[in-house]
C-alpha cells in the first residue's frame, strides 16, 4: 500500500490560516507563523469586544437617558426609580431612542415617573 503523506491537508490548514490573515501588515499576512500568531491575536480581540460592546452600549444609552431626564428635572436614577415604581417596563435601549427621537414622549414618561414617586 502506498504511503500517504501529509502536504495536501498541510497546505490546505496553511491556506485557511493566510485567508484570515488577508489584509494584515507585512509579513503577518503572507508568512505561516507570524500569520497564525496574529489570527489568532485577532480572534482573542474580536471575542473580547463582542463582549465590550454589549458594555458599551449600555453606557450609551444611561448617558442619553440621564442628559434627558436632567433636561426635565429629574436626574437618572430618581428616574429609573419612578418608572419601575409606575409599573412602566421600557428597557434602556428604548428609553434612549425615545429621548433622542420623541422629547414630548419623554417628557411625559418623566411626569409619570415623578407621579409614582
Amino acid at each position: 500500500m502506498a504511503r500517504v503523506k501529509g502536504a495536501i491537508a498541510t497546505r490546505k490548514r496553511r491556506n485557511r490560516t493566510l485567508k484570515l490573515a488577508k489584509g494584515y501588515w507585512g509579513a503577518k499576512s503572507r508568512l505561516f507563523k507570524t500569520a497564525k500568531e496574529a489570527v489568532m491575536k485577532s480572534g482573542n480581540y474580536a471575542y473580547i469586544g463582542r463582549r465590550l460592546k454589549k458594555r458599551d452600549f449600555r453606557r450609551l444609552w444611561i448617558t442619553r437617558i440621564s442628559a434627558a431626564a436632567k433636561a426635565n428635572g429629574m436626574n437618572y436614577s430618581t428616574f429609573m426609580n419612578g418608572l419601575k415604581k409606575a409599573g412602566i417596563t421600557l428597557n434602556r435601549k428604548m428609553l434612549s431612542e425615545i429621548a433622542i427621537s420623541d422629547p414630548a414622549g419623554f417628557t411625559a414618561l418623566v411626569e409619570k415617573a415623578k407621579n409614582a414617586l
